[in-house]
């Protein structure tokens, strides 16, 4: 017996939430061998499944292994459905394109990692320049790759004054309105990211998601 379409999305769902990275491509092949829309799937299975990881993370239910691994199953599915759209001819909405990176003089990456990956799986385009970034590359990228949002990461109180050079380097450059900053690392504070001028400040990877969506609600992005 042919299992129900909605069988398949239960169990990419549960593969998702559980984490189990080898399983979420091929369910996501499954479901879309099952003649399901590859937006369907990423719509009723693949989004609500993420953001209940989320749930679970911020509850104090799962803890960082759990989150990244229910990322990676993320981004595992979200690889086989985004090559299915292209084939359909279709494309998956971008919620938004973030430049993200370490601040200059800083190499701690783990955080930043985790941010962009959840970022990636909640449907954000997200181009990574890695750690020890100088302030003008931020500015730069975000220009040519007509970013919505810049998301700089500082995990030593020394590099936290790179974060503000980057909001003073888009200001003196007269491009302090066309991105939105967002800003977060173990020593960097809601009070520290309004005293330098970002517009955002996420706690946790969770939290960077939902502050980049309510940056960019209602906003048309910068790129085609």
């Amino acid at each position: 017996m042919k299992p129900e379409p909605n069988n398949h999305l239960q169990a990419l769902s549960q593969a998702i939430v559980q984490g189990l990275v080898d399983e979420a491509g091929p369910l996501a092949e499954k479901a879309v061998a099952a003649g399901m829309k590859p937006l369907q799937v990423i719509e009723q299975a693949c989004v609500p499944a993420i953001e209940e990881v989320g749930r679970l993370w911020e509850a104090g239910d799962y803890f960082l292994p759990e989150l990244i691994a229910g990322a990676e199953a993320m981004k595992a599915a979200m690889t086989v459905l985004q090559e299915a759209l292209k084939s359909s001819g279709q494309s998956l909405k971008s919620a938004g394109r973030v430049v993200i990176g370490t601040v200059e003089g800083d190499i701690h990456d783990i955080g930043k990692n985790l941010v962009a990956s959840m970022l990636r799986a909640s449907g954000f385009e997200v181009i990574d320049l890695g750690a020890d970034v100088k302030v003008e590359r931020f500015v730069e990228t975000a220009e040519r790759e007509k970013a919505d949002i810049i998301a700089l990461s500082a995990l030593l109180t020394t590099t936290m004054l790179n974060q503000k050079r980057v909001v003073e380097l888009l200001v003196s450059r007269g491009l302090k309105d066309k991105f939105k900053v967002m800003v977060g690392g173990a020593p960097v504070t809601e009070k520290f990211a309004r005293e330098i001028g970002a517009d955002g400040y996420g706690e946790s990877a969770v939290q960077a998601v939902s502050v980049a969506r309510s940056l960019l609600a209602g906003r048309g992005g910068n790129h085609d």
